[in-house]
């Protein structure tokens, strides 16, 4: 018998000994049941021969394939600290299942947020909710948690301050250097320690309002160098919070006595106290030219001629009152000149002086400018008071004496001297003739025209632009046609213009009666239609005219019937042609004039052309035999022309 068959029986009668039924492959007939539950591994896994107990020192069984790995310290227990009874599917997979909470549900059932299967010892790196609330830095993560945490059994761990002063009260109270309870510190301990010291304190003066920096900085200073006797409650960042006694000790210049503001940072840096420096920009008075060089020292200005440092004005005169009052070229108290300095000086040479006489309303060009010009040529006698930029104002002596084109006073030119004159050239004057309304063109201009070809005895005061004004001769004179005699209106322009007067139109489109047709060709003359030089009186109408025309005509006879030929003569006539006629024969009867061989003549039917009332119809449509006209269902038929019509007026036969 193999061995394994001699082991396999041996373990049968084992567990039938102990009331355990097992299957073997040659016993099929009994059964017994595994203590384990429905664990599928071979019993000599952990079994012995021998005995059940104790297990194989090393079992045979791979715990990873199961749901709960084998890992860290778990590897090193054995089966039965954690399988207390056989069937080893009845263990729990959470931590509590085995584990104590010693912590009393403050952190909740999950064990692995703080702890690792590695060792219960907690590591600060794996508490990961830590850095949330409280991220542990410098010497808080170099102690265990029972430091702060004291009593893991009974310990706080939720709800805990994170306020520095709540576990380093007594380290606030018994400081002394300095006292934080007599200098009435903060609580916030943060505000000047870290995590990775407690004694090696930097308070961060910024946060204050008052930066460190400069000879508050170095050499190194200590809260003792400015905080004298434990002042920490100082509300004031002014510079003379602390440095009055250099404010009033300070001699050049005398603070006190100057009455210089204490606003130290104006003059002085932080850097050094005593080289100090003024930006005199600050003031609205900048510092140039003279005023800078050589090197200024207050004192130039602010001395007792110039008055102190609470001078407010800038103005130039505040200093150089006395320079205005002395100076004779010109003289400027007597001229009343403006003490408005800098209209003429500057501040790189006071004698140089220049003056921008733009500010004054009144350019200088031209011969104003050159020859270089001095003030008084123009400002004689001193007189800088001059408010009027009219020409007149300097020119009158020009305009009393001058002579061309004409004596400006008898002509009565006007004194806006500028109408004519420029300021290049005063004799060398010319004038705008449309400034007038009335601009010069065509004749009035060439040959190149004098004023005096139309200001005749030296009348410049013409204030009409009408022709007439200068061409009632023309007017009068004209006989071809004579304008006077025909009642012509004197409106000259409107058949002559101003390139060539004898070469006259008129535009009969400005009349009641504009002229087409044959009233314009051939060419027209005025003498044509106004016979007997009558430009007044003509009518529109064309009887008018043509009441001559109207009685002459005989084909038909106008006259002699009026009933039929009224003296709207455009009724049938145009202006293209006058023998063109045509009729509204519908008006009178709806007999067409298209009537068999009529054609439109109207002699066809009407055969005397001096009475239209007389037609004829037999003439054209035989007599009653030979025609066969008989209407033997007409009473009281009667062959004629007249009878016919009755009957038939539209010329049908109907």
């Amino acid at each position: 018998m193999l061995a394994s068959e001699r082991m396999l029986k041996a373990s049968a009668a084992l567990l039938l000994v102990l009331g355990f039924g097992v299957t073997t492959a040659r016993s099929q007939d009994t059964v017994s049941r595994s203590p384990h539950g429905n664990l599928n591994v071979p019993c000599q896994n952990c079994h012995t021969a021998t005995a059940w107990k104790p297990i194989r020192a090393v079992p045979e069984f791979d715990h990873n394939q199961t749901r709960y790995p084998l890992r860290g310290m778990h590897k090193s227990v054995t089966c039965t600290e954690c399988h207390v009874k056989p069937v080893f599917t009845n263990v729990g997979q959470r931590c509590q299942d085995c584990h104590a909470d010693i912590h009393r549900r403050q952190f909740g059932a999950n064990c692995e947020q703080c702890h690792t299967v590695r060792g219960w010892q907690v590591s600060v790196q794996q508490v990961q909710d830590h850095n949330n609330r409280f991220p542990l830095t410098g010497a808080h993560a170099a102690v265990d948690c029972d430091s702060c945490h004291t009593g893991a059994a009974s310990g706080q761990f939720l709800t805990l301050s994170t306020d520095c002063y709540s576990c380093h009260a007594n380290d606030f109270k018994k400081t002394s250097n300095p006292n934080h309870v007599t200098a009435n510190f903060s609580t916030s301990c943060n505000l000047c320690h870290g995590t990775d010291s407690w004694l090696n304190a930097n308070f961060d003066h910024a946060s204050v309002g008052f930066p460190l920096s400069g000879g508050h900085a170095v050499p190194p200073r200590l809260c003792a160098d400015c905080h004298i006797n434990n002042n920490y409650n100082l509300t004031s960042t002014a510079c003379v919070t602390c440095h009055l006694k250099d404010y009033q000790g300070t001699t050049e210049p005398n603070h006190v006595t100057a009455n210089i503001p204490q606003t130290c940072n104006q003059c002085h840096n932080i850097n050094s106290w005593s080289n100090a420096s003024f930006n005199h920009t600050t003031t609205g008075f900048t510092l140039t030219g003279m005023h800078t060089v050589p090197p200024r020292q207050c004192t130039d200005c602010h001395n007792s001629k110039f008055g102190n440092y609470n001078i407010t004005s800038t103005a130039c005169v505040t200093c150089h009152l006395t320079d205005y009052q002395g100076t004779t070229n010109p003289n400027h108290v007597t001229s009343n000149f403006p003490q408005t300095c800098d209209q003429c000086h500057n501040t790189t040479s006071w004698l140089n002086a220049t003056f921008n006489h733009n500010s004054t309303g009144f350019s200088l060009t031209g011969a104003h400018t050159v020859p270089p010009r001095q003030c008084t040529d123009c400002h004689v006698n001193n007189n800088y008071n001059i408010t009027s930029t009219a020409c007149i104002s300097c020119h009158q002596n020009d305009y009393n004496t001058a002579l061309s084109p004409v004596n400006h006073i008898a002509a009565g030119f006007p004194t806006t001297c500028a109408t004519c004159h420029d300021t290049v050239l005063w004799t060398d004057g010319t004038f705008n003739h449309a400034t007038t309304g009335f601009t010069l063109t065509g004749a009035h201009t060439v040959p190149p025209r004098l004023c005096t070809d139309c200001h005749t005895n030296s009348n410049y005061t013409l204030n009409s632009t009408a022709c007439v004004t200068c061409h009632l001769k023309d007017y009068n004179n004209t006989t071809n046609p004579a304008h006077a005699a025909a009642g012509f209106p004197q409106q000259c322009d409107l058949c002559h213009d101003t390139t060539v007067w004898t070469d006259s139109t008129f535009n009969h489109n400005n009349t009641a009666f504009p002229l087409t047709g044959s009233h314009t060709v051939p060419p027209r003359q005025c003498s044509d239609c106004h016979v007997n030089n009558n430009y007044t009186t003509l009518p529109t109408v064309c009887i008018g005219c043509h009441q001559t025309d109207y009685n002459n005509t005989t084909n038909p006879g106008h006259a002699a019937q009026p009933q039929y030929f009224p003296t709207t003569c455009q009724t049938c006539h145009n202006t293209t042609a006058w023998t063109g006629a045509t009729f509204n024969h519908s008006q009178y009867t709806q007999f067409p004039t298209t009537h068999g061989s009529a054609n439109n003549i109207c002699q066809t039917c009407h055969t005397n052309s001096n009475d239209y009332s007389v037609f004829q119809c037999t003439g054209c449509h035989g007599n009653n035999n030979s025609a066969n006209f008989q209407h033997p269902n007409v009473n009281g038929y009667v062959y004629n022309s007249t009878n016919c019509y009755q009957c038939h007026p539209t010329g049908q036969g109907d």
